[in-house]
């Protein structure tokens, strides 16, 4: 797409290799209905950025969050925890101290 301005009129557009490629990036198989529709729903997007682009932001100071929070996270503490016993004591299948499963991945 151009980096050019847009009168307010003018739809962005993408194309189905655009598409198509957005979708090999996100390692989405897309069928020819799929690619249409996200073709429609994408354009919209960079329709709706173009708008945003237009807004004069002069002056404003960049913001991630807008609640006022310095830290969510808790401190960290060292607790009580369960023993290796009391872990695997619901189990059966268990082999040197650890949880037995099924192989998970392909060969």
């Amino acid at each position: 797409m151009s980096k050019k301005s847009k009168t307010k009129n003018q739809k962005s557009k993408l194309g189905e290799e655009e598409v198509r490629h957005v979708a090999e990036l996100a390692g989405l198989a897309l069928s020819p209905s799929e690619v249409r529709k996200f073709q429609k729903q994408l354009s919209e997007v960079l329709d709706y950025i173009e708008v945003l682009n237009e807004i004069d932001t002069e002056g404003l100071e960049p913001t991630s969050q807008v609640a006022g929070l310095e830290n969510v996270f808790r401190e960290d503490k060292v607790g009580s925890s369960l023993s290796f016993e009391e872990v695997l004591s619901g189990t059966k299948n268990k082999d040197r101290g650890m949880f037995k499963i099924k192989a998970i991945f392909d060969k």
